[in-house]
């Protein structure tokens, strides 16, 4: 419970109705004997229910041993499932540790030959499920793992587990970004009574074709504001941050003139097609229609 922790740790009424409208107390139907310390109940349609005090709890654990690391570059965060890279990659830059998404390489925390061998102090996944070659790794170099897991996660080679909703895209960024929020509070970068002027929104997954259109949406009210009139700078730094999103779609060569190229070949100056037939007509007529260069030459002999 909350009580556990000192007064100034202690979870705000916002950040619980965050984490519920996040779902992020929502488990599987499966429970492994790891994670029952963190069920609450068992709901009639046989899913598990995740003690969300108990997740606030872990959070700021993992924050104080993450914050407890001197230099942030020593922490690695590694996410290989699609709903969780975007948010390792703003955990990387309000961070400021090092980010593997996608692939992880095998050997990357053991083999030093290997052009990505990394050695980090303390490692954060994702999903011990998904991340299970980094997470093995990381036992054999004896590094210490910080993971978000789901009531079905097995504990093998975790230290800190954070109980929460892995498998969803605003459960899993809204883990992450409370957890670099109260990093960066526990340094000193934002003060704890003050709002964070990150919003959980930048650590959601999202689709490529949201992201496309919502750039197309900036651009059109841009546009339809003032016909004519000069746009102001920070409305084009804002549509250029929503097309530098990630996820998004880079934008395109502005020399561009908008003509399709492919459609039809472009004609010479100065009337290249006639002059091309004139050169063949002329071509041709020169040419004696009596000469057959196939025929059997005699004579030779």
């Amino acid at each position: 419970m909350t009580e556990q922790l000192p007064a100034c740790l202690n979870a705000t009424q916002d950040d619980i109705t965050k984490l519920l409208s996040s779902l992020a107390h929502l488990g599987t139907t499966s429970l492994t004997r790891d994670m029952e310390p963190y069920l609450w109940k068992r709901r009639v349609d046989g899913v598990n229910i995740i003690d969300f005090f108990k997740t606030w709890n872990k959070i700021v654990l993992a924050a104080r041993v993450i914050a407890a690391v001197e230099n942030p570059a020593d922490v690695a965060i590694v996410s290989s499932r699609p709903f969780g890279q975007r948010a390792a990659l703003k955990f990387q830059q309000y961070v400021g540790c090092q980010a593997i998404v996608g692939r992880f390489t095998p050997g990357t925390f053991t083999n030093y030959v290997t052009r990505t061998f990394k050695e980090p102090r303390l490692l954060l996944v994702t999903d011990p499920r998904a991340d299970h070659q980094s997470v093995v790794e990381a036992s054999y170099a004896s590094i210490p793992v910080v993971a978000l897991c789901n009531t079905d996660t097995s504990l093998k080679f975790v230290d800190v587990a954070i109980p929460c909703n892995n498998a969803g895209k605003f459960s899993t960024g809204l883990v992450m970004w409370l957890l670099a929020r109260e990093v960066l509070r526990i340094k000193g970068a934002i003060m704890r009574d003050a709002e964070w002027s990150v919003m959980p929104d930048m650590f959601f997954y999202r689709e490529p074709e949201e992201a496309e259109r919502e750039a197309e949406e900036a651009k059109a009210k841009l546009a339809a504001a003032a016909p004519g009139a000069p746009v102001p700078a920070e409305k084009l730094a804002e549509t250029q941050q929503l097309l530098d999103m990630d996820g998004g779609v880079p934008s395109k060569n502005p020399n561009w003139d908008g003509n399709d190229w492919a459609a039809a070949p472009a004609e010479a100056p100065g009337g290249g097609a006639q002059q091309a037939a004139e050169w063949t007509g002329s071509a041709a007529a020169n040419a004696d229609p009596s000469a057959d260069w196939g025929a059997t030459a005699s004579g030779w002999n």
